[in-house]
């Protein structure tokens, strides 16, 4: 009986030595998070160990194995070599892979999110802020799993949102207007320019970022009010927020 395989498109998202010569892989593919095994890469004679490093967007043959699928065959889409030699970038591929993992099950199949994490790491390869493209991209990963903030309608009332809003609630989910300013004591104080940046952030595509001209003030902003809000849905910040603020300062 022939072995049973089939293809996929795959984003590496982690790695790890397995057995004397293999690797565990997690992949993220457009039918959901899986854990893959390749046999022999760690081998100088493996032809697929440089199409399977960390972050490389690929095309993938698999056998149906047992415990783990099988990789067989890759063919690379994309390998991003810009952000492999800047560790800036390396350090926002990180975090964006880590982000991924946690808004996302294993087998839960999603062409969006899929498509979003790949355009992501497109856009980091190249962009000029890759601060912005990890905010779009929390932005859009948050709309395709369902916590979408509320920026243009008051998290409490529904009413839509003037310059006047000046209140961001975690625990609400999203700005607040004037007449609910009490709603939520714990509520992060909101700038009009870091407003407007993460409204114009929710409505574009990633590489709309390229067309902004922001402070260090208004970035660090954006960034601090949805950091507390992602931590306020996964309760707990992730791992790689360490070391991408190290390297964000270039320590």
């Amino acid at each position: 009986m022939r072995e049973r395989v089939y293809q996929t498109e795959a984003v590496i998202l982690r790695r790890s030595d397995f057995a004397e010569a293999d690797r565990l892989l997690l992949l993220a593919t457009p039918a959901g998070k899986r854990r893959v095994v390749a046999k022999g890469v760690r081998k100088t004679t493996s032809r697929i160990a440089g199409h399977i490093e960390l972050f490389t967007h690929t095309t993938l043959l698999l056998a149906i194995g047992r415990n783990l699928d099988i990789i067989t065959q890759s063919q690379v889409i994309d390998s991003f070599s810009h952000m492999r030699v800047d560790i800036a970038r390396l350090g926002c591929a990180y975090y964006i892979a880590e982000l991924y993992d946690k808004f996302t099950e294993d087998g839960d199949e999603s062409r969006p999110l899929f498509q979003l994490l790949a355009d992501a790491y497109a856009a980091l390869d190249y962009s000029l802020n890759p601060d912005l493209v990890l905010r779009s991209y929390e932005l859009s990963l948050l709309q395709i799993v369902g916590y979408r903030p509320h920026l243009h309608r008051c998290a409490v009332c529904g009413d839509l949102l003037t310059e006047e809003a000046d209140q961001f609630s975690p625990q609400l989910g999203g700005v607040i207007c004037p007449r609910d300013r009490n709603a939520d004591q714990r509520a992060m104080t909101l700038s009009g320019p870091a407003f407007r940046l993460l409204r114009y952030l929710q409505s574009q595509p990633l590489n709309a970022v390229e067309t902004l001209h922001l402070s260090a003030m208004v970035r660090s902003e954006a960034e601090g009010l949805l950091r507390v809000y992602l931590r306020h849905l996964l309760e707990r910040d992730l791992k790689s927020i360490t070391f991408l603020q190290d390297v964000m300062r270039g320590e």
